[in-house]
């Protein structure tokens, strides 16, 4: 089998490496070895996060929702039974925006929201 030296292969790969090592503390960023564990770390976790974010911001927005919802005398679950019945089509997110920034608006939906409940469970 022929012999492979790898000299600008070996280097190319070990500075990017530490390129993304870069700030890290102590020997994590000047070491090839303790860089490449801490790094393999860090995209594990970036990885993870990336998922992670959604289930929080998706948290965060039923959160807020609730508390909005709950200063009409509805809960989360009747508010957005109500929204469904009454076929309003709007995502959590913009609900939870609606919540923060235009409070008016959002009695409306709930207002409307209480009343399709309602026909609802007449039927």
């Amino acid at each position: 089998m022929p012999r492979v030296k790898r000299g600008a292969v070996r280097r190319a790969k070990r500075k990017k490496l530490l390129g993304l090592a870069k700030g890290y503390y102590a020997n994590k960023s000047k070491l090839y070895r303790a860089a490449k564990e801490s790094v393999d770390t860090a995209l594990k976790y970036a990885f993870v996060g990336r998922r992670r974010k959604k289930r929080d911001f998706r948290r965060l927005w039923v959160v807020r929702i609730n508390a909005a919802a709950r200063e009409h005398g509805l809960t989360y679950g009747q508010f957005i039974n109500g929204l469904k019945h009454a076929g309003v089509a709007l995502d959590r997110k913009s609900l939870a925006e609606l919540a923060v920034s235009n409070p008016a608006a959002f009695a409306t939906l709930a207002k409307q929201a209480r009343s399709s409940a309602k026909s609802a469970a007449a039927r």
